[in-house]
């Protein structure tokens, strides 16, 4: 039985990264789990402000949908 490891090997961050933002520039001694989570944190965000339009009708993300999907996260 392997012991799963809790930590993730930068190499897969960095190409994880890449993958979904290639614009994205980072410096050699960047925390790559603050960059991850703050991706993640943004996404989550886009698709609760969708929701938020979705369920008032709109076709448009407006700033009121955004704000209430950031009091929800």
């Amino acid at each position: 039985q392997r012991k799963m490891r809790r930590t993730v090997p930068r190499s897969t961050l960095r190409k994880i990264i890449k993958k979904y933002k290639p614009q994205l520039r980072l410096a050699a001694n960047a925390d790559l789990l603050v960059h991850l989570n703050f991706l993640l944190f943004l996404h989550r965000l886009a698709e609760e402000a969708r929701t938020n339009a979705f369920e008032n009708k709109s076709k448009i993300i407006k700033p009121e949908h955004t704000i209430s999907a950031a009091k929800v996260l």
